[in-house]
């Protein structure tokens, strides 16, 4: 769908094609609904505000997202916006006309168990470069985690961890990082790269409540191996705990559960997991 419409070609000079000028959002769907649609939605917005592109009412992408997914028990819906066409050049056009493409896609066919029993995670060579303007945005330029990601196929590894130029850990491919380490929750610096994301950014909202700190700090690749637990989010994972780093396996038992704050991964994994028409905070009559 794009624009409001069905279709599946976009014009040449759009900017997205052109410069990766835009943002995107990438939603699990249940029982034909959205999950953790203000998050994303208002991550959208903050993001196309920094960017300056106008950004659609989030009434208008629900009716979209609903009309894409309605009927699907599960999926994965993603929202692009870019600013729209313009000319050749990198100077954006006055008064963009922005482009909205909204796709559909079957749910990812991870492993059941990943969630439960832990994953395996590797190092990726792949570097982040340091750009404080467009740290934390999910926005169009991806070719530093696509180079991440081509460095393994061997699909018993979830997911690569990322290193920025002066060797700090980041967060994976398509992850953020959390470390449990004598009772607090560490989790990597975003000033200057890396993705802020949608449940990232639950984890540090709720986790007070749940009697767990957090603390924002820099990572580096020694942290990892004196924590206690590690483990990854998304939006389409949710949680999952890490069992394998490279070669070393992560503590003594199967993934050290005992160390990690179940209750706060549990509501974590409900909200990743709650349709929009179920959330209590449903905007009122859509």
């Amino acid at each position: 769908m794009i624009n409001g419409s069905e279709a599946n070609c976009l014009p040449v000079a759009d900017r997205g094609l052109q410069y990766g000028d835009g943002l995107f959002e990438t939603l699990a769907v249940r029982d034909g609904a959205p999950c953790l649609w203000h998050a994303h939605l208002d991550r959208l917005a903050r993001g196309a505000d920094r960017l300056g592109i106008p950004c659609p009412p989030q009434e208008l992408l629900l009716r979209e997202c609903r009309q894409l997914a309605g009927g699907e028990s599960t999926g994965v819906v993603k929202i692009i916006l870019t600013r729209g066409s313009g000319g050749r050049g990198y100077g954006p056009p006055e008064g963009p006309q922005p482009s909205r493409i909204l796709t559909l896609h079957p749910w990812p066919d991870y492993p059941p168990d990943w969630g439960e029993q832990g994953v395996k995670v590797i190092f990726c060579r792949t570097r982040l470069g340091e750009n404080p303007v467009l740290a934390g945005l999910k926005h169009l330029n991806r070719l530093e985690q696509v180079l991440a990601r081509s460095e393994w196929r061997d699909r018993g590894i979830a997911e690569g961890l990322m290193q920025d130029i002066r060797g700090r850990i980041i967060g994976g491919t398509m992850s953020n990082l959390f470390l449990v380490r004598a009772g607090r929750l560490l989790t990597p610096r975003l000033d200057t790269c890396g993705i802020a994301g949608t449940v990232r950014d639950l984890v540090l909202r709720i986790a007070g409540a749940f009697g767990s700190e957090v603390l924002e700090r820099d990572i580096m690749c020694a942290d990892l191996f004196a924590a206690d637990g590690l483990f990854l989010t998304n939006a389409l994972i949710g949680v999952w705990p890490v069992r394998r780093l490279g070669t070393q396996k992560m503590g003594t038992r199967k993934i050290s559960l005992e160390y990690l704050p179940l209750d706060l991964l549990a509501a974590v994994r409900r909200a990743t997991r709650t349709p929009h028409n179920k959330d209590p905070l449903t905007l009122e009559g859509l």
